[in-house]
């Protein structure tokens, strides 16, 4: 291999390490512990969930695992203890499903949310199902979502930022 090969091939290689994490880690637009996999995008919102808005519809939104559910952040970045006087606004909609739903499965978006790396867990709930809400968590870090609505379920890592 030539000298020039050898410079070409060391660049890239040098490019590729500067482009990845480390072991365990996901490269995201926002800092999050390791074992944390929420990957906000900025870009527009899918058409299965860009209905009500007008224009552009660019928002920081997190896609469940499944796709079948996107959060909006309204409350970007998510923040326990906000002092700021806003809140944690989270827009969630639920791609069409396939098939009909289950009629004897709860509408209602129910959330089990776990604190990365520890047996903290907690609730939540969305009344009447994927939806506007002002969810909180009780201490900042990686929660680790199970989301379960009209016999679908998803999962989401959401960071939430120290006030």
């Amino acid at each position: 291999m030539g000298a020039w090969h050898r410079v070409l091939l060391g660049s890239a290689v040098l490019l590729l390490a500067g482009c990845t994490a480390p072991a365990g880690q996901s490269v995201t637009s926002t800092s999050a512990p390791a074992g944390c996999g929420p990957r906000i995008e900025t870009g527009p919102l899918p058409d299965w969930a860009d209905a009500g808005f007008h224009g552009d519809t660019r928002a920081p939104h997190v896609f469940g695992a499944k796709g079948d559910i996107v959060a909006v952040l309204f409350g970007n970045p998510l923040t326990h203890g906000r002092k700021d006087g806003a809140n944690n606004k989270i827009l969630w909609v639920s791609r069409p499903a396939a098939t009909s739903p289950d009629p004897a499965s709860p509408a209602a978006l129910a959330i089990t949310a776990t604190l990365d790396g520890t047996q903290t867990r907690v609730t939540r709930e969305v009344a009447g199902g994927p939806g506007p809400s002002i969810i909180d968590m009780p201490q900042a870090g990686c929660w680790h979502l199970d989301l379960r609505w009209s016999g679908r379920t998803d999962t989401m890592d959401l960071v939430y930022a120290a006030g």
